[in-house]
C-alpha cells in the first residue's frame, strides 16, 4: 500500500501529547519526515515515539504563538532537500470555562495569541514557503466544535476557534492558485492534555460514563480519531477540499445542546 505522505516534510504544533502526537506517529507511518513543535520538552518523547517506529522526527521547544519560534519550525523544515508539503496547525489552550463576565482582557489575549495568531503565523510562513516552491501543499488548523456555536467551550476559547474557521477560508482565498489548500478540523470532545482536568475530574467522581454523553455517540473521541481527518486532509486524498471546517464532534454540533449561563455563574 503506498505511503499517503511519502518523501514530504510535515510540521506538527502542540505535538507533545493529544492530537499532535497521535498525527505525528501517523503522518510518519504515511512516510513523512515529521518536524514537531511544542511549547514543552514533551515534544522530545514524541520524537522518539517517532524514531522508535522507524519514522523519522525532529522535535523543537517553542511557542506556536510566537513568530520567531514558528519561523525556526519553517526554517528546519525547509533546510533538507524533501519539500514541505504539510502543516499541521494543531497548538492551543483552553483558557479555562470562566464566563464572559470574569474573563480578563489578560486572558483573552493569552488565549487568542496562541489559538488565532498561532495558525495565522502558520499560514503566513509555511504557506509562503509551499507557494514559494510551487509544488501546491496542504495546511491544517486544529479549530473546534465550540467555534461553530456556543455551548463547547469558554468565551475567549470559542471566539479564538471561531477565528480560526474563518482564518481557513480567507487564506484559501489569498493563496488561490497556489495549489496550497488550508482547511480546518473541528474536535469535539477529545481526550488530550489539554482536556485531562475533565478526564481527571470525571474519573475522580466515578462518572466518566458521563464524558461525550451529548453528542449521539454518546462518548468522547480518542487523538487517534482526530488525527486521522487531519491525514486525510494533509494527503492527496482531499485535493479538492479546499477552505473547509470539518467537525469531528461524534455529531455534537448536529444541534449543540448546552446549558445556559446566568451572570456570574461558571459553566460546568
Amino acid at each position: 500500500m503506498t505511503q499517503r505522505l511519502a518523501g514530504k516534510v510535515a510540521i506538527i504544533t502542540g505535538a507533545g501529547s493529544g492530537i499532535g502526537r497521535a498525527a505525528a506517529l501517523l503522518f510518519a507511518r504515511e512516510g513523512a519526515m515529521v518536524v514537531l513543535g511544542d511549547k514543552t520538552e514533551a515534544v522530545y518523547a514524541t520524537a522518539e515515539a517517532v524514531k522508535a517506529a522507524g519514522g523519522t522526527a525532529t522535535g523543537l521547544v517553542g511557542d506556536a504563538g510566537i513568530e520567531a519560534d514558528v519561523q525556526q519550525l519553517v526554517a528546519f523544515a525547509l533546510a533538507g532537500d524533501a519539500p514541505l508539503a504539510v502543516a499541521f496547525a494543531n497548538a492551543g489552550i483552553s483558557g479555562g470555562l470562566s464566563n464572559i463576565f470574569d474573563s480578563t482582557p489578560e486572558l483573552w489575549s493569552e488565549v487568542l495569541r496562541v489559538n488565532l495568531i498561532g495558525p495565522a503565523l502558520m499560514i503566513k510562513h509555511a504557506g509562503r514557503a509551499m507557494a514559494d516552491a510551487g509544488r501546491g501543499g496542504s495546511i491544517v488548523c486544529t479549530a473546534s466544535v465550540a467555534g461553530i456555536r456556543s455551548g463547547a467551550g469558554g468565551p475567549a476559547y470559542s471566539a479564538s476557534k471561531a477565528g480560526v474557521i474563518n482564518l481557513v477560508m480567507v487564506s484559501a482565498q489569498q493563496l488561490c492558485e497556489t495549489g496550497v489548500r488550508v482547511n480546518a478540523i473541528c474536535p469535539g470532545l477529545t481526550e488530550t492534555g489539554m482536556t485531562r482536568p475533565v478526564f481527571d475530574y470525571a474519573k475522580d467522581k466515578g462518572v466518566t460514563e458521563k464524558l461525550g454523553r451529548l453528542n449521539p455517540l454518546r462518548r468522547a473521541a480518542q487523538p487517534e480519531e482526530l488525527a486521522n481527518v487531519a491525514l486525510f486532509l494533509a494527503s492527496d486524498e482531499s485535493s479538492y477540499i479546499n477552505g473547509q471546517a470539518i467537525a469531528v464532534d461524534g455529531g455534537l454540533s448536529s444541534s449543540h445542546p448546552v446549558v445556559r449561563q446566568l451572570p456570574g455563574q461558571t459553566a460546568v
